[in-house]
Formats: structure tokens, C-alpha cells, sequence
């Protein structure tokens, strides 16, 4: 089977495992998901991740975070650039998730990164997906 979206995918991957209290998530793994996760994991939205072989193939295994609450460090993510619609950014016109309190994810020419470094990087890029 392969996938048109793998982001979509992921984050969709992602908002299901929330909604059913489950503490980690297996998904197929790629650099860019790999570096998807490396973000969300310094941002404090999911407690870890690692990438592993079964059966011949890459898994990306992703550990969720929950508060002492059992509410969730991630409220809901969202894909903001699709491949039937690409969305580009200049470095002046990164938008902000929130007012600030969400981050978004960005694939630079620099490498993947969050809006907030892109703005301080002075680079632009494609705006992959927003999580707050």
C-alpha cells in the first residue's frame, strides 16, 4: 500500500493514539518522520521516540506524553501543507500558532525545524504542520 500522504498519515497516526489513551504508537518510518518526531520530542509534546527494525522494516515507534491530569501534551496537530496544496513561506511571514503557544513544523533548506528557529535561521520553507 503506499501512501499519497505520509505526513497526513503520521499526524493522523498521532491524533488517534490520543484519543484512545494508548501510550505509544508504531508507524513506518522515514527521515522525515523521524525528524518530525525529533521536534515534537524537544518541544516537550511527546515523551520519546525510536526508530527500530521488524521484519526487514524501519518502525518508528513514538511514546506519548500525558500530564498528571491524563491530559495530553498535544491538544491537536494539523496539517497545514498537502500535496494537492503546497504551502510556501518567505522567512518574514511565518505564521504563529496560538499567538505563540503552538509550534509549527517547517522543512527548510536548512532541514526540518520549528517556525520559531526558522524565524531565527532567517529561512522560509514549506509549513508541514501545526501542533498545539
Amino acid at each position: 500500500m503506499s501512501l499519497t500522504d505520509p505526513v497526513a498519515d503520521l499526524l493522523a497516526r498521532i491524533r488517534n493514539s490520543i484519543h484512545a489513551r494508548h501510550q505509544k504508537l508504531d508507524i513506518p518510518a522515514s527521515k522525515l518522520k523521524l525528524e518530525i518526531a525529533r521536534i515534537l520530542k524537544e518541544e516537550g509534546y511527546i515523551a520519546n521516540f525510536k526508530a527500530t527494525e521488524e521484519d526487514g522494516r524501519k518502525v518508528l515507534r513514538i511514546y506519548l506524553k500525558y500530564g498528571a491530569d491524563n491530559a495530553a501534551a498535544i491538544s491537536n496537530l494539523q496539517r497545514v501543507s498537502r500535496p494537492g496544496c503546497r504551502v510556501y513561506v518567505g522567512r518574514n511571514d511565518i505564521p504563529r500558532v496560538l499567538g505563540g503557544l503552538g509550534i509549527n513544523i517547517l522543512t527548510t533548506p536548512k532541514g526540518v525545524m520549528t517556525g520559531r528557529k526558522a524565524r531565527k535561521e532567517g529561512v522560509g520553507g514549506e509549513v508541514l504542520c501545526d501542533v498545539w
